[in-house]
């Protein structure tokens, strides 16, 4: 039995950077892709802000061919003058102190993004190795670490001709352990948003291992913002630009109504993106609703004393930036994803109600526009609310709130109880009978549902796929909905594993990214991995989940190994098709061993289905995210939406990324 006695001694502290690297999630969110990136984020931000202070001009950020990354700036450079209370030079303590930086004193950054004193340290405590040069004074100071310990003193390595700073690392293995790799085109989605809030700065990034380079530079600002977001949509009028200041802090929005459905809002304090939105959207939606409200009225714009206007209404088919620069911003959580001040909202709200009044007057055939469209929302909302309540009636005269192909779960525990949407009832018979009736729910899809990107709520409320799976989860529909009333504490989607499966998936994650986006963001929502290929040899019996894999098994089964385990895990995702046959390693027929490429889940019996696919010991899920709300939207709409070319331009760029879309 353990030791239960608890004293001083069992007290530890972790002194220096150890507590990054034993807790690396707490700094940086986790240690998967997402936490990687984060690192570069974290550099590049020191030098937005000194962008924002007025000091630099130019970011590069280049990841080099030996997995390493060098971002560098044309700032003042970090200071490298010996720091009073720690006796060393300020540069060693940036680099190796938590809470050390000088975002603390408004004198030297009246706003920034970082506001802890952690990035450069968190960076450099997670790194294999980091390297620092400050041009400055005319000289070159360098120092470098391994895994955030310095190897020397600040010293002088040369003469400097401009000021900067350059920072160069490599990422642990040790902490990222599925891998180091930076990918451009996840650091492109950040990059680009960070040159549209800041028109003043210059970003190259760049990749030395593809010779790919690319520089954002957005002379626009917000404005090209919105019409890069709406570049898929017709809009109705020119984007509408607001700016203003008052109590020190500067506020920008730009919005542009399109002929979409979707409201797409997009709010940043100190370029940090507030997905969970604070006082600065409260300000703005209060204005907006009230500012063009008071304009329909005054000009007789709605006729009908029927009709009464909402908020939603105002919001239909609305792109809009908001960009606020907060000097002590108060952030509500870890995350920094709301904006707590509540002063900001009075200040957002006095700025925008002023400036879209005086636009209204000034373009009058805009405000009209506006008001039709507005009008046509609240209509449809109506025809909505009237959907709603035949679904709801038709229920309670069936006497059966849960549709007829839903196969439920014993268990009534939603944080123990999941359900498969299935494509196909087929694969839904399979999944029936290999269940585990007690905690696993299947709910069969016939065919594709309707594409809600392109649909207003009526609509898709007529589509009999879209209601079960509403009526399902038990959250109702619409404005009834209600997330505390889930059934299930997973969702999780299981489709086939080639073109028409990959399409039924992106059409229920838009289902659930424009209405139900609350149960991805408290993580409910999986995707199922079924395996592409059964190896057989003799009674043996393997599966692969991707081409690798399948040559991996069958080296293995050609060198005689023996396998423990049936059932191989991986994460891979590709097309396939064909019949079982004999298998082939270096363009030779492999004796013996049979190889078959499922078409689809109802080629599976229900035994391979739950051992493959289903069974929680040995499947592989993975979790939906949305890390980006710019970015996950953009994905939506481009393949989603009308326009066919940003389609195939994705499509192609995106041809070699088979396994897996990451929003």
């Amino acid at each position: 039995m353990a030791n239960q006695e608890y004293g001083a001694e069992d007290i530890q502290i972790l002194k220096g950077l150890e507590a990054v690297r034993r807790r690396p999630a707490m700094y940086i969110g986790d240690v998967s892709s997402r936490g990687l990136h984060h690192l570069v984020y974290e550099i590049v931000d020191n030098s937005i802000d000194e962008v924002l202070a007025g000091f630099a001009s130019e970011i590069n950020i280049m990841l080099k061919a030996d997995g390493s990354i060098e971002v560098r700036d044309n700032g003042r450079g970090i200071p490298t003058g010996i720091h009073k209370g720690e006796g060393v030079s300020a540069l060693q303590v940036v680099m190796t102190v938590l809470h050390a930086g000088g975002k603390f004193d408004k004198n030297v950054y009246k706003v920034s993004g970082g506001l802890h004193g952690v990035g450069a340290s968190v960076v450099n405590a997670l790194s294999e190795w980091c390297e620092v040069e400050v041009h400055q004074d005319g000289k070159i100071f360098y120092q470098k670490y391994e895994r955030g310990e310095p190897l020397a003193d600040v010293k002088t390595i040369g003469k400097a001709k401009d000021t900067g700073t350059i920072t160069r690392w490599k990422p642990d293995a040790d902490i990222f352990k599925q891998s180091i790799l930076m990918r451009m085109d996840v650091l492109r989605e950040r990059m680009l948003e960070l040159s549209f809030l800041n028109p003043q700065v210059s970003i190259t990034l760049e990749d030395e291992r593809t010779k790919e380079k690319e520089t954002f530079h957005a002379k626009g600002g917000i404005k090209d913002f919105v019409k890069h977001v709406d570049r898929t949509r017709i809009g109705l009028h020119k984007p509408v630009y607001i700016e203003g200041e008052k109590d020190a802090t500067p506020v920008e929005i730009c919005f542009e109504y399109n002929d979409g459905f979707n409201e797409n809002l997009f709010s940043y304090v100190n370029n940090i993106n507030t997905h969970e939105g604070g006082s600065h959207v409260a300000g703005f939606k209060a204005a907006l609703t009230r500012t063009m409200n008071n304009y329909a009225t005054k000009n007789n714009l709605v006729k009908s004393d029927k009709i009464s206007l909402t908020g939603d209404d105002f919001r239909e088919g609305l792109t809009v930036i908001i960009s606020v620069k907060v000097p002590e911003p108060q952030f509500e959580g870890q995350t920094k994803t709301k904006l707590g001040n509540s002063e900001v909202k009075g200040i957002v709200e006095s700025i925008m109600n002023e400036q879209l009044a005086q636009f209204l007057e000034e373009n009058p055939p805009v405000g009209k526009r506006i008001i039709e469209k507005v009008l046509r929302a609240a209509e449809a909302r109506e025809a909505a609310r009237k959907a709603r309540d035949i679904v709801r009636r038709k229920n309670a005269l069936e006497n059966s709130a849960l549709p007829g192909k839903l196969a439920d779960c014993s268990i009534n525990d939603p944080e123990h109880c999941e359900i498969y949407l299935v494509e196909g009832d087929s694969a839904g018979g399979s999944a029936k009978q290999g269940r585990d009736r007690r905690f696993q729910a299947i709910l069969p899809l016939k065919g594709k549902i309707l594409n809600v990107q392109k649909a207003r709520l009526h609509k898709m409320l007529e589509n009999e796929e879209i209601r079960n799976i509403f009526t399902a989860l038990g959250v109702g529909l619409g404005e009834q909905q209600d997330l505390t009333k889930m059934r299930y504490g997973k969702v999780i989607l299981m489709a086939d594993a080639d073109v028409d499966g990959a399409h039924i998936r992106t059409l229920l994650l838009t289902l659930f990214y424009n209405h139900m986006k609350d149960l991805i963001e408290a993580g409910h929502v999986y995707i199922a991995q079924p395996p592409l290929y059964k190896i057989k040899k003799g009674k043996q019996e393997h599966y692969a989940y991707n081409d690798e894999e399948r040559d991996e098994i069958l080296k293995r089964i050609k060198s005689g190994k023996k396998e423990e385990d049936e059932v191989i895990e991986a994460s891979e995702e590709v097309a396939m098709n064909g019949e079982a046959a004999t298998a082939m390693m270096d363009g030779q027929p492999t004796k013996g061993i049979v190889m078959s490429r499922f078409k689809g889940l109802g080629e599976m019996n229900p035994e391979q289905l739950w051992s493959t696919t289903m069974n929680p010991e040995t499947r592989t899920l993975l979790q939906v995210t949305i890390e980006d709300g710019y970015a996950a939207a953009n994905i939506f709409e481009t393949l989603m939406g009308d326009a066919v070319e940003p389609r195939r331009q994705f499509i192609e760029k995106n041809a070699t990324y088979v396994r897996n879309l990451d929003v």
